[in-house]
């Protein structure tokens, strides 16, 4: 259990992995008192599936403000960064745990985080046999394409030479076939700001080369940079700029 606050919310808990609950308390709140205890046991027994977090929501009334709370105790859950479940008052244990099932990852879930899991380790095979398990889900289509991007990556980056990329470009900076090999590396390697940086250049001069592939590329990185959301939210906002 985490104590999080208006600074830390967007990390850890928009920008969470796995589903998260967020109990918004106050020390001086008796049925806060009673629920929090059952929150832990029911949370702890899912086995790291999910998360619990707790907002004092006296301390944090700007948080309390934007989500609603009228009551405490008031348990928002999260899943992809989204709310999707609350609920308000100290449930019994029994309430309580059927509220956390239904966070509870399918199938399909487990295989796209374990798909995540194994890109981010550079095993990129192991990434699309996974991936392969993951049956159709619109709510999880965000995440298959970044995965999709990412293996894409790692494997275009194995034939590209960065120093003739960086030739080509001061040679002609309109070459976005080159520059799109380039951010792609960066992608593979994890050097998602310099990624972006590109992506975002081939946009600003023609946002609709290639049918949007500067666009789509961007917006994988973004679910796949989903760990560092100042650097996502920054870029949005560039993105936003560069369209509009």
């Amino acid at each position: 259990m985490r104590a999080v606050t208006d600074g830390n919310f967007e990390r850890e808990v928009l920008g969470a992995p796995r589903p998260v609950v967020v109990d918004f308390w106050a020390p001086w709140c008796a049925p806060c008192r009673a629920l929090g205890p059952i929150l832990e046991k029911v949370i702890a027994s899912a086995g790291g599936r999910v998360k619990l977090v707790k907002v004092n929501s006296d301390e944090e009334q700007a948080l309390s403000a934007q989500f609603g709370v009228r009551s405490i105790p008031f348990v928002l859950a999260f899943k992809g960064g989204r709310p999707v479940a609350q609920f308000v008052g100290a449930l019994p244990e029994a309430q309580v745990r059927a509220f956390v099932e239904r966070l509870l990852p399918s199938a399909s879930e487990q295989s796209l985080s374990r798909a995540e899991e194994h890109l981010a380790a550079n095993r990129v095979d192991d990434a699309e046999r996974e991936l392969a398990r993951v049956k159709f889900d619109p709510d999880l289509e965000a995440r298959m394409e970044a995965v999709r991007q990412g293996i894409d990556f790692a494997r275009g980056a194995k034939a590209v030479d960065e120093a003739g990329l960086r030739q080509r470009l001061a040679a002609n900076p309109a070459d976005h076939e080159a520059r799109l090999a380039l951010a792609g590396l960066y992608g593979a390697s994890r050097r998602y700001r310099e990624a972006m940086d590109e992506l975002l250049e081939i946009i600003r001069h023609d946002r609709e080369w290639r049918d949007g592939e500067a666009r789509k590329q961007l917006l994988a990185l973004f679910t796949l940079a989903k760990d560092q959301p100042e650097l996502v939210s920054d870029y949005r906002r560039k993105l936003a700029a560069a369209l509009y």
